[in-house]
């Protein structure tokens, strides 16, 4: 009997290397923006500012978003995909850089667009690489890398600012991991699909609402969680060290994965999980309570992007590249709007009444998902199917 040597599949091997890839890239992603609300607080205060002018920080991070998104499909036909990464590495790590050192505002929202340029690069290849009918839970996998590496942002930065220097220094942590991939990373070519057929127009319509909103929901706990602990009583310190409960939550919920209840689409158990938590945060002022409440918000919101950005990266009609580009618009659409419009209703209500905007949110992202459970099913010479996430 001869002995034969023994295969390994290379696409195997190339999507576990690029799960990898991806994994760090989101990581260190997910510290800056976990970083920023806590940032925003401190900006504030270094700067002698309202914390309400420092919400153009998260802001610049969505013209970064919605830039990229414009011109995604150009840079993914006219750049490999090794190259994206590379140059989307080191702008997301300038933009931490300047964050953490910034003297006055202008450099700080220097420091929030260069974040969102580089991430923007970061967020549009992450679908195309980890496509196919696991993309899902490949997507859900790193998001939940990256929120487990967001729970130290705001621990960091309270932590560096209870010694005594600002605690923006801690953004410094996400440079050398960004720099490093854009050294070493060796990502395998986009997984490029033919357009099928004629655009379903209202199918991605609602995909695109629906990534708004899951971001939406999302970044009013990013951006502003810090500050409704600081207007409990609690001092900047400890409040920066209590935001960590959110990121903890979206961790614990992206490690657990989609819920499924019977026949509704996993993204209802999702979202009353991140009603309940909202209500928590907006209806007591007791520190304890807000807390468990940002907690339960992050199980619930988990869930929401990976699943959302899946879905409508595979939907029929538009090529994946086209897809990803218009997930990157949805998120910088978010993140522009929602939590300066919740940064609006502070000037007309207190902090923990305006974040009851988030209730409408969830409650429209329920009725625009349970009609489109049956999703069509896109193949591709590499038998990638549409992600189960929303069935």
């Amino acid at each position: 009997m001869t002995n034969q040597p023994i295969e390994t599949d290379p696409r195997a091997h190339s999507s576990r290397r690029e799960e990898v890839e991806i994994g760090v890239a989101l990581g260190a992603l997910g510290f800056l923006l976990a970083g920023l609300g806590a940032c925003v607080a401190v900006l504030a205060r270094d700067l002698d500012l309202p914390a309400e002018r420092l919400a153009l920080l998260p802001s610049a991070f969505a013209v970064g978003l919605l830039v990229v998104a414009v011109v995604g499909p150009v840079v993914l036909r006219t750049f490999t995909i090794s190259v994206v990464l590379r140059v989307g590495s080191i702008v997301c790590a300038l933009g931490g850089v300047l964050i953490a050192i910034a003297p006055q505002y202008v450099v700080a929202i220097g420091g929030g667009l260069c974040v969102g340029l580089g991430g923007a690069l970061l967020i549009l290849i992450a679908p195309l690489l980890l496509s196919g009918p696991t993309a899902a839970v490949r997507l859900t996998k790193v998001n939940a890398f990256a929120s487990a590496t967001g729970i130290l942002a705001p621990l960091a930065i309270g932590a560096v600012d209870a010694l005594g220097a600002t605690g923006r220094l801690a953004m410094l942590a996400a440079a050398p991991p960004l720099l490093a991939l854009a050294v070493f990373a060796r990502p395998a070519a986009t997984h490029q699909q033919a357009a099928s057929g004629g655009l379903v127009v209202l199918q991605v319509a609602r995909g695109w609402l629906r990534v708004v909103l899951a971001v939406a929901v999302e970044f009013c706990f990013v951006v502003w969680a810090v500050a409704r602990l600081v207007t409990t009583g609690l001092p900047m310190a400890t409040a920066a060290l209590l935001g960590s409960a959110f990121p903890i939550g979206m961790a614990v919920g992206r490690a657990i994965g989609p819920l499924r209840l019977r026949d509704w689409s996993p993204l209802v158990p999702a979202g009353v999980l991140a009603m309940g938590g909202t209500l928590l945060v907006s209806l007591f002022d007791g520190p304890a309570v807000v807390t468990v409440g940002l907690v339960i918000a992050g199980i619930g919101i988990a869930p929401l992007y990976p699943m959302t950005v899946a879905a409508l990266v595979a939907t029929p009609g538009l090529s994946p590249a086209r897809l990803a580009a218009l997930g990157a618009a949805a998120s910088g659409a978010a993140i522009l709007s929602a939590p300066a419009i919740l940064a609006g209703l502070t000037r007309v209500v207190d902090l923990r009444t305006a974040f009851l905007i988030t209730l409408p949110l969830l409650a429209i992202l329920f009725a625009i998902s349970r009609p489109l459970r049956p999703l069509s099913v896109r193949t591709s010479p590499g038998d990638h199917a549409a992600p189960r996430a929303l069935r």
